[in-house]
């Protein structure tokens, strides 16, 4: 039996998301999460300036239910033009 995934779902899984430093761009990553993990609560984002104050990055811990629900929400935050990087 060949396992997708080492992840046993649903489960807790953080999403760190980077980016130029901006006025809205936690709420663009918040309302892509939102979009993917709907009971996602939206005050529970961490988020850190880089040392330059240039980036920002976002970690959103979110109740995945599925490798799918993950790789959808990973495609469409790494298509976004503000998204630096996803991890």
């Amino acid at each position: 039996m060949s396992q997708e995934t080492l992840l046993e779902f649903p489960c807790d899984f953080p999403i760190k998301v980077m980016g130029a430093r901006s006025d809205d761009f936690a709420q663009t990553v918040v309302e892509i999460v939102l979009r993917h993990a709907p009971d996602f609560a939206a005050e529970t984002i961490e988020m850190r300036v880089s040392g330059s104050g240039n980036y920002l990055s976002v970690t959103c811990t979110v109740r995945a239910e599925s490798k799918a629900q993950l790789d959808a929400l990973y495609r469409e935050l790494s298509g976004h033009p503000a998204v630096k990087v996803v991890l």
